[in-house]
């Protein structure tokens, strides 16, 4: 108080001593004449004789500090002396916000310490490591397949996005299209550190360290206990954050730009949000807690304030309903680097920490669960209790559902009979209430409900309110709640599995355990259900059951689990497509049964569940570290498996420490971790198709931001995989050092890959003697697609060296788009003269190819070991020129069937040319494609049949086209050469 008491006083004292003589006599005149405020006037004559320090005093006696303060405001306003009230209003609100700042530090620069068995704290920042957070713009609409299993993918996915790093201090900077968001969602799977990652911002800019001159005020709401709140308004939550009563919440309102409120837990929120009607405007208005959340959202009220809520990915799709423009950004949790200074903050001890470290880092699922915050303070947690305990840390579990398990079991001690049975009463009073509240949508619960279940606050038993697992809400005493959301949800899925003893009753209160009804709602929402039914599986596991009955004396009924096959069975064959064709391939919309059948961790299980699935499709999805784990266990029991195909994908693996830090630092982590082993992204799937019991045939990766490290693993399957017969790799960031790596693979003997497609992997000519070597090596090799590299002329050069080679058993090529010019058509030339095997070849998109190349080409074609049967040139901008050849080619060749020159510059001197070579006897022509010369120049010209078949349509499919030639016959009129031509070979093809 003396210190308020001091600061109000300098702000007097300086504010009156810059006023000159007479404007201080005036501002003395006002105070003696005016109620100023309502506060009445000081007697005229105790300010005669005052001086500028007695006026202040007089101030300080008469009103009071806050009050004084507003009296010589408003005197200076009356008076007309603006620029001095301006000044010590900012002083004043200065002040306000400092005392703010010093309440919020104190309230969130500590946490509570879990492992302590008192009310120990630490403090925040010592126990907080950096997270990884990724801004994505696009990454709402791209997620909603996680929430809604059948939901189409945009075509627009198919670009590759790019995504940044990005901290706390940057998520209201201008995003790449120089706007500011107002709104930014903080996603993030559970435990993964949301709520954590808000106290750190509270933390900071209370501190003065983050957002000092974006945000004047920033204000917390805890969605966990908005759903006690009836009604309430913006000032309502404002005065919560208040230290008093006496907030100024009108000098806060004037200036809302400088306003940030975060929203923490959007997904624990039981409103629907589907009320756009009756919005609220004005911050003082009191309406139910659902409209004044959704006017925030909506921006009606307080429009020019900044929002930052965070949420689940479960509730996303609820969110995007309520937002129109925001941004989105998902933290992913904890590096490597990152997870190694968690585990020397938590155990402090540098012996215990090293040694809990390297048994964590030995186990690769314990390691990679440690990505998520609470998964790594549960293990650290269990841990710490078995090396102080001298126990042994194998028994440490190595799925989340064990960890969860040896947690909860590591907080029971031996126990009588008598407490053990008092202790189990405790376990299905507290499985009921997380059941209770997961179907409620409750996650505070009131000493009512605790009773209600047969919970006692006093209680002795070590289940019973346990604050390591139940505890009274920090910032709501009357409520109660489970530590993480996650442990309710967890005791709500042992609620449905615990086997009742002999003197359970029934009460009309406890949800009924009908798993089926729990699954069915489940597949209905996909969103806060989705933990509940992971644990539901993981707690079917025979270890678990284990721990369960010698730990609790509580047995685990697997009786259900002839339910959860049926249901993942279901699930599956809702992803199979309608026709017959591929009618055993199961698309892939979201990795949630897999996670499921992760968890449960038995093969027998997968391998009934996938029995009948021969093919799996997986489109745009952004794989965790656990996405992959489950992925890869469920590929790995899929016995049947022949295709698998991911497309538009990335994969989290691996330490993203490096890839955050700024480029100047790169180069020091990478000094500190040169000795570390590093695994590529796709490490995990390859482990598994290397195994001897998969026979994989076809692997399909395509825009799945592939790097050269991942090539290398890819590189090993080959080396392993002798029924793999078809590689899809085509990824824009896969390169020359990437093709490098694969292609010691492709030449290893046990490698019997046929069909090979690089298309659009940024390859150069470089790279090209490397895929010769190939060529050269592997005789299975019958198809290679190389679309969309620019490879250029010289690279077609070292291509053909392979080409030529006597092994080379390649049939197929193709090089469209690949930056091809004039002189390639020599090198080619020289293959056709030499390789009978090869039949077709795509050369459609080279711009600069021209008649030149054509020229050289035609000359291999014409050679008689050539047995090409299909040509493709469309796009290459040839001419009339090039036509003789090809017609001499037309009229020698015994193998060409297929000729393809749309979109060229081809006139009627060019076709009368091709003609002549088509009607000779020895041409074996079947499909001439002239595209742009016949009926498309028909339909460009106008042509009233063609206009009214296509209504004006200003795209042509190729079924229309196909359409349009059994529409159309050849105009003799129009088409004199075509026309004679079809006259003499009927079955010739002509478009």
């Amino acid at each position: 108080m003396g210190n308020q008491s001091s600061r109000i006083s300098d702000l007097l004292v300086h504010a009156l001593d810059n006023l000159s003589q007479g404007d201080f006599k005036r501002f003395k005149d006002k105070l003696s004449h005016s109620a100023l405020k309502g506060k009445g006037n000081i007697p005229r004559g105790c300010l005669d004789h005052a001086n500028r320090i007695d006026t202040k005093n007089l101030l300080m006696k008469f009103y009071g500090g806050e009050a004084a303060l507003d009296v010589t405001i408003d005197a200076f306003t009356q008076i007309d002396l603006r620029d001095s009230a301006a000044k010590l209003r900012e002083g004043k609100e200065k002040g306000y916000r400092k005392k703010y700042k010093d309440d919020v530090k104190n309230k969130y620069e500590v946490i509570q310490n879990m492992m302590s068995l008192t009310t120990d704290n630490v403090i925040l920042n010592r126990r907080y490591p950096k997270l990884i957070i990724l801004d994505d713009p696009h990454r709402a609409k791209e997620r909603e397949h996680e929430i809604m299993a059948m939901s189409q993918r945009d075509k627009e996915i198919k670009t590759k996005q790019a995504c940044s790093a990005v901290t706390i201090d940057t998520l209201f900077t201008r995003d790449k299209q120089g706007q500011t968001p107002q709104i930014v969602v903080l996603l993030g799977a559970a435990g993964i550190g949301k709520t954590m990652t808000t106290r750190k911002i509270m933390c900071d800019w209370a501190a003065g360290e983050l957002y000092k001159k974006k945000f004047d005020y920033v204000f917390y709401i805890n969605c966990r206990e908005t759903n006690l709140t009836e009604q309430g308004s913006v000032v309502d939550m404002i005065f919560k954050n208040w230290p008093n009563t006496n907030a100024p919440v009108n000098e806060i309102l004037m200036k809302p730009e400088k306003l940030l409120f975060i929203i923490d837990g959007f997904d624990e929120l039981r409103f629907s949000f589907d009320q756009t009607e009756n919005l609220c405007s004005d911050p003082w208005e009191k309406k139910p807690v659902e409209i004044i959340l959704s006017s925030l959202f909506r921006k009606t009220i307080l429009p020019q304030s900044y929002l930052l809520i965070t949420s689940r990915l479960t509730a996303l799709e609820k969110l995007l309903q309520c937002l129109e423009c925001s941004r989105y950004a998902e933290i992913l949790g904890f590096s490597e680097a990152d997870r190694k200074e968690y585990f020397h903050k938590f155990f402090g001890n540098k012996t215990q920490a090293r040694q809990a470290l390297q048994f964590v880092k030995a186990n690769d699922i314990l390691f990679t669960m440690c990505f998520i915050p609470i998964m790594c303070w549960i293990i650290c947690t269990v841990v710490k209790q078995q090396l102080e305990k001298g126990e042994d840390l194998a028994q440490t579990s190595k799925s989340v559902t064990g960890v969860y398990m040896r947690y909860l079991s590591s907080l029971v001690k031996p126990l009588s009979s008598n407490l053990k049975q008092h202790m189990q009463a405790n376990l299905r009073g507290l499985c009921s209430l997380a059941a209770y509240g997961i179907w409620k949508r409750k996650i505070l619960f009131e000493e009512a409900e605790l009773k209600k279940f047969g919970l006692n606050q006093a209680d002795s038993s070590p289940l019973s309110l346990n604050k390591n697992i139940f505890q009274k809400d920090i910032d709501c005493v009357n409520a109660y709640s489970f530590i993480h959301l996650s442990f309710q949800e967890f005791f709500a899925a042992l609620f449905y599995v615990l086997e009742e003893d002999e003197e359970t009753m029934e009460d009309s209160g406890t949800p009924k355990k009908d798993v089926k009804t729990l699954l069915e709602n489940y597949g209905n929402s996909r969103n806060y259900l989705m933990l509940t039914v992971r644990f539901l599986f993981g707690l079917l596991n025979e270890e678990i059951m284990q721990i369960m009955e010698e730990k609790f004396s509580c047995k685990i009924s697997p009786k259900i689990k002839p339910d959860l096959l049926k249901w993942v069975q279901t699930n599956q064959q809702k992803y199979l497509p309608l026709s017959n064709v591929d009618q055993e391939t199961c698309r892939i919309y979201n990795l949630e049964e897999f996670h499921c059948m992760f968890e449960m961790d038995e093969e027998n299980f997968v391998k009934s569940a996938l029995d009948p699935v021969t093919a799996l499709t997986l489109d745009s999805n952004k794989l965790t570290q656990m996405d992959q784990m489950a992925f890869s266990f469920c590929v790995k029991n899929c016995h049947r498996l022949e295709s698998l195909c991911i497309s538009y994908c990335t994969f989290a693996f691996g330490d993203h420490g490096e890839d955050v830090l700024p480029r100047r630092q790169k180069w020091l982590y990478q000094i500190q971790h040169w000795d570390e082993p590093k695994h590529s992204p796709v490490y995990l799937l390859c482990q598994v198709l290397k195994d001897p019991h998969c026979k994989l045939k076809k692997l399909k990766l395509v825009n799945c931001s592939l790097t050269a490290s991942c090539c290398r693993d890819l590189s090993s399957v080959l080396n392993t995989k002798p029924t793999l017969t078809e590689l899809d790799l085509s990824d824009k960031v896969l390169g020359n050092s990437g093709i490098k790596l694969l292609c010691e693979g492709l030449k290893h003997p046990n490698c019997k890959v046929q069909k090979l497609r690089l298309q659009y992997c940024c390859i150069t000519g470089a790279a090209c003697g490397d895929l010769a070597a190939v060529l050269r090596t592997n005789q299975s090799l019958t198809e290679l697609n190389l679309n969309g590299n620019p490879l250029g002329d010289s690279g077609v050069q070292r291509l053909c060296e392979g080409l030529k080679h006597p092994s080379c058993n390649l049939q197929r090529l193709w090089l469209e788009g690949c930056h091809l010019k004039d002189t390639c058509g020599r090198d080619l030339a020289a293959v056709l003269r030499t390789k009978q095997s090869l039949t077709e070849l795509e050369m459609c998109h080279n711009y600069d190819l021209r008649d030149t190349a054509v020229q050289q080409l035609c000359e291999g074609l014409k050679h008689p070991n050539c047995k090409l049967q299909r040509l493709i040139l469309n796009r290459c901008n040839l001419t009339d020129a090039c036509c003789g050849a090809l017609s001499s080619v037309l009229s020698t060749s015994q193998t060409l069937t297929e000729l393809v020159l749309g979109y060229n510059k081809v006139g009627d001197p060019g076709v009368q040319l091709l003609c002549e070579g088509l009607k000779h006897p020895n041409c074996r022509l079947q499909i001439l494609k002239l595209w742009s010369y016949d009926i498309m120049a028909d339909l460009n010209a106008g042509d009233s049949r063609a206009m009214v078949l296509c209504g004006g349509l200003r795209f042509v499919s190729d079924d229309l086209r196909n359409f349009l030639v059994n529409c159309f016959d050849l105009s003799e009129e129009k088409h004199p050469e075509l026309y004679a031509v079809k006259k003499i070979k009927p079955e010739l093809y002509i478009w």
